[in-house]
């Protein structure tokens, strides 16, 4: 194949497991090798741990040495690396019996023996033949190998004949050619190979599938959800003024006055949070970028200022068609208008479900301004149209809060007001929307978009655009839901602000009692519109910010707004 052909002196090695992953799904090579993103879950850490002895520390591969007489003295080298220029691959063995010049290569897997003819999958058996390609430059004699199945505690023999060779090389060439692609393959078709994949839930394997066919009436198809309903690591918020953040091992330490008062480990936090005058150390910006963790930059007042990572993604295709798109106007019309309509028809469902009271009118208002959402002709009338849905939402909203004292909130011709707010339900709102607007950044740079080039919010210096355009079907959701529990149920009460002439601002102990109910509603379970299946707020913007990125890359036809029933 032409990727076998010519020279390679000027081509990077490919490593074998990445010819493996090529063999068992193009899609999850892709994702890693082109892409650069990963992800662990329960299989992979197992894994991890059944090669923890022969990774342990590299050997060097064993000289050849000649015998006198007899059988040459069997050697067992662990974790010999191996490298080809000439074939342009290199790798690394788990175990190598060596003979003279005859070389054995073995390599563990962590579950049972296969029930097929062969007692093994192809992927495996392509990666020992690649090994033994390895060791045939290096001048071994390489003519079997083995799989150790832990589970089964069984070793299968792998014979390395001319046509697992062939298969082995044509694998190669098309790894090799999709390496230079910019399109990312199409997903299994409902494979059973995704159910432990850890990468299903970057990849999207069943829903990608459901959105490119559109699929039709009747369709009884499932989307599997293949990741954990809800993420185990979260935010680390780091609110004490003049505090500095360390690192102690693998973990997050936070100290004041030569005082520890809070610590996380590293396993649990997906996001460090610093909020105003708090120093990081080199260790820890180095600890977290290596291990794929953002520093998220807030105020003191929690304004979103921008996010401190590492470069995990290696490529800018993203970035690329995401400029590219909005460059065309009616490009930016279309995703504004999915962005509008969301939100819209979610503030008229949270005042539907939580509204004591409200009038029906209100109701039919709404109605009436989202049908004309559809056919808006550009920006300006779309923004006009959204102004009106709002101020009949928060006309509205008093209507779903039940304070004890409700002299004390304001409520009396409620509007919603801003920069800075001026009572204390607008100052919980921008709070919140503040915080959004944080978590949604970082979900689009996680999946390699600039959260700072929107569509409907146009780009300008020091604005999180995207993050703003992919947070509007959020608002309602997530912060407005926040505010109403926080307020309904005294997490937060009139005695949590601050108040001047011409503004009101949440103290510290009113933002810490709204970030708890904020991070319970982004851990409440909620039933994707889409997809039919259950998981946490937080999830739902990561795979809205997933799909965003997938259509803007044509990999689906449309962006599917968040609407909840």
């Amino acid at each position: 194949m032409e990727g076998m052909e010519g020279t390679t002196k000027d081509r990077e090695p490919l490593p074998v497991r990445m010819l493996v992953q090529y063999a068992y799904c193009p899609r999850l090579f892709y994702l890693m090798h082109v892409e650069g993103r990963w992800q662990d879950n329960a299989y992979t850490e197992e894994g991890r741990q059944i090669h923890h002895r022969v990774d342990e520390e590299d050997e060097p591969l064993p000289d050849q040495e000649p015998t006198a007489g007899g059988d040459p003295e069997p050697v067992v080298a662990r974790s010999v690396p191996l490298d080809s220029p000439a074939l342009g691959l290199s790798g690394k063995t788990d175990v190598l019996e060596l003979e003279g010049s005859l070389a054995i290569p073995v390599e563990y897997k962590r579950g049972a023996v296969p029930g097929n003819p062969e007692r093994s999958w192809e992927p495996e058996r392509v990666q020992l033949m690649a090994q033994a390609m390895l060791l045939r430059e290096a001048g071994y004699r390489s003519e079997r190998g083995f799989l150790w199945y832990a589970a089964s505690r069984t070793r299968v023999e792998v014979p390395f004949t001319p046509e697992l060779e062939a298969r082995t090389r044509e694998l190669l060439g098309e790894a090799r050619a999709l390496v230079q692609a910019r399109t990312l393959p199409p997903p299994l078709d409902h494979s059973p190979k995704c159910v432990g994949c850890s990468l299903s839930g970057i990849c999207l394997p069943d829903e990608t599938d459901f959105l490119r066919r559109q699929r039709q009436e009747g369709d009884a198809s499932e989307v599997r959800r293949m990741f954990p309903a809800r993420d185990d690591a979260v935010p680390f918020y780091v609110q004490e003024q003049g505090s500095q953040v360390g690192k102690k091992g693998e973990a997050l330490r936070v100290t004041k006055d030569g005082k520890e008062i809070l610590a996380a480990r590293l396993i649990d936090v997906s996001q460090l949070v610093v909020c105003g005058n708090i120093s990081v150390s080199a260790a820890v910006l180095h600890l977290c970028a290596e291990n794929g963790i953002p520093v998220v930059h807030l105020s003191i007042g929690h304004w979103f200022y921008g996010i401190t990572q590492g470069f995990g993604l290696r490529n800018a295709y993203d970035r690329a068609a995401q400029f590219a798109a909005a460059a065309q106007p009616e490009t930016c019309l279309r995703l504004a208008r999915a962005f509008v309509a969301a939100k819209g028809a979610n503030q008229r469902t949270l005042l539907r479900r939580n509204g004591n009271g409200v009038p029906e009118e209100v109701l039919r208002s709404m109605a009436g301004l989202l049908k004309q959402v559809e056919s808006a002709g550009d920006l300006s009338a779309l923004l006009g149209l959204e102004g009106m849905i709002a101020r009949s939402y928060f006309g509205a909203f008093p209507a779903m809060l039940k304070p004890r004292l409700e002299g004390d909130w304001d409520f009396d011709g409620f509007m919603r007001n801003r920069r800075p707010p001026k009572d204390p339900i607008n100052a919980l709102l921008s709070f919140g929307y503040a915080i959004l607007a944080k978590e949604c950044a970082v979900a689009l740079a996680a999946v390699g978009l600039d959260p700072h080039w929107g569509f409907y919010h146009q780009p300008r210096h020091g604005r999180p655009a995207l993050a703003l355009d992919l947070m509007e079907e959020f608002r309602p959701l997530v912060v407005d839901s926040a505010v109403i529990t926080a307020v309904n149920t005294g997490m937060v009460g009139p005695k949590d602000f601050e108040r001047t002439a011409n503004a009101c601002m949440l103290s510290a102990g009113g933002r810490k009692g709204f970030l708890q109910a904020f991070e319970a509603r982004m851990d409440h379970l909620a039933t994707h519109p889409v997809f039919d299946y259950r998981c946490s707020w937080r999830r739902i913007i990561a795979i809205q910010a997933q799909l965003l990125a997938r259509h803007l890359r044509g990999e689906i036809p449309a962006y599917p707004g968040m609407v909840t029933r």
